[in-house]
């Protein structure tokens, strides 16, 4: 049996993202699982449970520094364009500031406003369509090192 010591970070680094370490696998059980929020028409404030949930999310966050969130806002396809693009920021930015009030860093969020442009069902489900999404992007232990 042959066995390979590393002692350079850059290669262990590049040896554990080869071999499929994800570093936040054993906390994953505790990410919660709602990624989705829906809001009313022409709203952009969170409800008291969105905020329960974003709390959590933050927590969720602190404990896992590795992490950043594209937040991301989407409208129905009542109005113009432009204000659908524009309420889909005003959302996305809402959770945004929620976030950075609950200790995370802003560096670490991004809001991006789709307005209609992407809808989750028909243009006709209007309610399913005015929503934030949160994805979390894990940026990798090599990218950390380089830059």
């Amino acid at each position: 049996m042959t066995v390979l010591v590393l002692d350079s970070p850059e290669l262990l680094a590049s040896a554990t993202l080869a071999e499929g370490f994800q570093p936040d696998s054993c906390a994953e059980s505790n990410k919660p699982r709602q990624l989705k929020f829906h809001y009313g028409y022409n709203k952009h404030q969170l409800s008291a449970a969105d905020m329960d949930m974003l709390t959590r999310h933050g927590h969720y966050l602190r404990r896992n520094v590795h992490l950043h969130v594209c937040v991301h806002g989407h409208s129905d396809a009542f109005g113009t364009a432009d204000y659908g693009h524009f309420l889909s920021r005003l959302r996305a930015s809402a959770v945004v500031r929620f976030l950075i009030e609950e200790g995370i860093e802003e560096q670490r969020l991004k809001a991006v406003g789709w307005g209609s442009d992407r809808p989750l069902a028909t243009r006709a489900d209007h309610a399913a369509n005015r929503r934030v999404e949160l994805e979390y992007v894990q940026h990798s232990v090599s990218s950390a090192l380089s830059g």
